[in-house]
């Protein structure tokens, strides 16, 4: 079992399938927010961004796996990119449930130097206050998706990584 696992993590199919999930998560973002005009938050921006961090992480690992050290790095830049991840889930949804103290501003707080929400503003331009995320599906809201997601992610991230770190 351990070696398909290990088969399938030193596949061009494991990047592949992190590029599809990232495509996926962004277009169920955009459906929400253009089909049934659910507005994104700045915690939702930042998500949007991790998320974009890996798809981008998925095409330097599908173009770089055949490298053992370029594919062990973009292993490990995917596992920051979970940790990241998970964190603005948890504030989304601690926020939701009034878990912490806290709102966002309307701004995207990105530095000039990294201004997504200048340079595509469809995509990442905060239209809401954080606060209230929409129902997913049987009563799931989009908080608490992303939270279940990004947690997955860093598991699956980390034992990828160990996997591509140990010796063949």
């Amino acid at each position: 079992m351990l070696n398909t696992v290990t088969c399938f993590v030193r596949s061009p199919w494991y990047w592949l399938a992190m590029i599809f999930t990232g495509f996926a998560m962004e277009g169920v973002a955009l459906y929400f927010q253009y089909v049934l005009d659910y507005g994104p938050c700045v915690l939702c921006i930042h998500v949007r961004i991790w998320v974009m961090a890996f798809i981008l992480l998925g095409i330097a690992g599908l173009l770089s796996r055949k490298s053992r050290f370029f594919s062990i790095l973009t292993s490990l830049l995917t596992v920051a990119a979970a940790i990241g991840l998970s964190e603005r889930s948890w504030m989304t949804f601690a926020i939701e449930r009034n878990l912490i103290e806290g709102s966002c501003t309307m701004g995207a707080g990105l530095p000039d130097w990294f201004a997504l929400d200048r340079w595509f503003p469809s995509i990442f331009e905060p239209w809401e206050l954080c606060g209230w995320t929409p129902e997913l599906l049987f009563g799931i809201t989009m908080a608490e998706g992303l939270l279940l997601t990004s947690a997955l992610a860093v598991l699956i991230t980390l034992f990828t990584t160990v996997i591509l770190i140990r010796k063949a």
